[in-house]
Order: structure tokens, then C-alpha cells, then sequence
């Protein structure tokens, strides 16, 4: 029980210093080059805070469990939108550029679409299906960048904290490179051992599925979030949100897709429905729009879509618990 705890206390220790690096070497990056903090959230940031997903859902379809990137992907957007997103906007509500919102916002319901399409129609993810998937992530990099290229000028500076001191590039990438790997070993740690300490105590297997498990890919968002909130920047922890979202389906769900085909699975029915088509994809949509749309519309977050997203987030997952 001893090594179990320590190695938990040095996973927490990883995510608050690798999420505390990596959000300095993204901010720094966006500074240096005069580019919108949001889309470097939903790019760079992203990509990073993405990769302990990626890395999990390959290794389960390597080993003959590509559905798990299925659950993986639909769970982990809304758990980013209704409880990270959510948490962000009730602490600290803004100002938005809805120009630099725009992109990934339609880039994520374009594939959202094309994923329930495939979902409710085939209920069947083929290869091709995996190779569309790529080929949307590759397109929205490639507008992306053009995006920061051809606006330079819009730069949302939300600090003034900022340390006065002037790091090289090198310097900048070497933390962002750094954060992201301790973000990733220290949620695996604090997962794992996690598990083990509540397993030790009697927690049922059930329980620890949807709290440690679900809540674990999802860490190195949360760890980017409040850090980014901490350190006054609030665009940036928005950006990876919604950037990391669009890449759990297109990333994530497409290399795995592409590694090795799945159907949906059917754990649980409602109405003699599978459950994730008659609840997973409409919360999934549901929170989503009702982070964007506003945002879009008046240009700022209010703190009332926060509390309406954790709130929707406690009912979905007190459903979860009764199914």
C-alpha cells in the first residue's frame, strides 16, 4: 500500500509541474510570435494534452479492442466541455475572438456529424472511415497555421503576470516538450496507482471505472486548465478544450480506426436502444453547443453557462452510476 501511495503523490507532483511548464512554453510560443493564444490552446496544446488518449486507444486497438477508442473519444469530449470547459468559464467568464473561435469550433461539429453519421447509419467504424478521420485532423492543421499566418495581429494578451525575463525558443519548446511528457507519466502514475489504493480500500470495480479511469485521460486537460486559469490565460485553456476535443475524434478515434476497425458496442440499452446513441451523442452535441454558440454569438463566456455545464455533467454522470 506504501509504494502505491508514494508513487500517487509523485504523479500529482509530474501534472502540477509538467502542466505548469507547458503552459509556460505554450504562452511563451504565442508571445514570441505573435499569435492568438486560442489557437495555439487548440493546436500545439492540444496535440500534448491528446497524447495520453492517442496512446491508449492505438495500444487497445493493437491488442484487439479498437472499440475502446469509441467510448474513449465520446467520454472524453464531454467530460472536456461539461466539466474542464465548465470549470474555466464559472471561475473566470470572458472576452472571445469569435473570428479565432470559428475555426475549430466548425472543424469539431463537422466531424461530430460525420462520426454520429457513421454511428447511428452503420454503426460500424471501417478503415476508410479511419482515413477520412486523419485526413480531416491534417486539414485543419494545415488551415489552422494559415490562419495564424495571415492574423499575426490578433494576439489576446490576458496576463501582465508574466515574468519580465526573455527565454529563447529552444528554451520555450524544451518546456512545452518536458510539461507535455510529465503530464502524460504523471497522470498514467496517478491513474494506476489511484486504482490500486481504492481497489485496497473496497471501492467497487464499477465505481473506480467511472471516476479514475474516465476522469484519467482527461487529467492532462484539467492540469492545463487550471494552470492556464492560475497564470491568467484563460484563451489558452478554452483553445486546448476545444482543440483537444475535435482531436479525440479525428485523432484519437482515426488512428485507431485505421489500426483496427470496430462496431459501437452495446454495454447498456435505454428503451431497448443502445445507450450510447440515445444519450452519449446528444449530451456530446448538446454541451458543445451550449459552450460555442453563445461564445460565437456575443463574443464572451458568462459564467452561467459554466455552472449549466457542471450541472448537466453531475446529472449525466449520476445516470452513468444508475444504468
Amino acid at each position: 500500500m506504501l509504494v502505491p501511495v508514494l508513487l500517487f503523490i509523485v504523479g500529482l507532483v509530474c501534472l502540477i509541474k509538467g502542466g505548469d511548464w507547458f503552459v509556460d512554453g505554450a504562452s511563451g510560443i504565442a508571445r514570441r510570435f505573435h499569435l492568438p493564444e486560442l489557437l495555439i490552446g487548440a493546436t500545439v496544446v492540444s496535440i500534448g494534452t491528446t497524447l495520453p488518449e492517442v496512446m491508449v486507444s492505438t495500444t487497445s486497438a493493437l491488442s484487439g479492442h479498437g472499440e475502446i477508442a469509441y467510448g474513449n473519444a465520446i467520454g472524453s469530449v464531454i467530460c472536456n466541455t461539461a466539466l474542464i470547459a465548465a470549470i474555466t468559464v464559472a471561475i473566470r467568464p470572458g472576452q472571445v475572438n469569435r473570428i479565432t473561435l470559428r475555426t475549430p469550433v466548425l472543424f469539431f461539429f463537422g466531424a461530430g456529424v460525420l462520426y454520429a453519421v457513421v454511428a447511428y447509419v452503420t454503426g460500424y467504424f471501417s478503415r476508410p472511415v479511419g482515413f477520412v478521420l486523419l485526413a480531416i485532423f491534417v486539414i485543419y492543421m494545415v488551415v489552422t497555421v494559415l490562419q495564424m499566418k495571415k492574423n499575426p495581429e490578433e494576439v489576446e494578451t490576458e496576463s501582465e503576470e508574466e515574468p519580465a525575463r526573455q527565454r529563447t525558443l529552444f528554451l520555450e519548446i524544451v518546456l512545452l516538450v518536458i510539461g507535455a511528457a510529465l503530464i502524460a507519466v504523471g497522470a498514467r502514475l496517478l491513474v494506476d496507482n489511484g486504482t490500486k489504493i481504492a481497489q485496497a480500500l473496497g471501492v467497487p470495480e464499477s465505481v473506480i471505472a467511472l471516476t479514475f479511469v474516465a476522469l484519467g485521460t482527461s487529467l492532462p486537460e484539467l492540469v492545463t486548465a487550471i494552470t492556464s486559469l492560475v497564470k491568467g490565460h484563460s484563451a489558452l485553456s478554452l483553445g486546448n478544450v476545444i482543440g483537444a476535443n475535435l482531436f479525440n475524434l479525428v485523432l484519437v478515434s482515426g488512428a485507431s480506426v485505421s489500426l483496427k476497425p470496430f462496431t459501437i458496442p452495446q454495454n447498456s440499452t435505454i428503451a431497448g436502444h443502445n445507450a450510447s446513441l440515445v444519450m452519449d451523442f446528444p449530451v456530446m452535441f448538446a454541451v458543445m453547443l451550449l459552450l460555442t454558440v453563445p461564445a460565437l454569438i456575443r463574443g464572451k463566456l458568462s459564467r452561467w453557462q459554466g455552472i449549466l455545464l457542471l450541472l448537466i455533467y453531475a446529472a449525466y454522470c449520476t445516470v452513468q452510476f444508475t444504468m
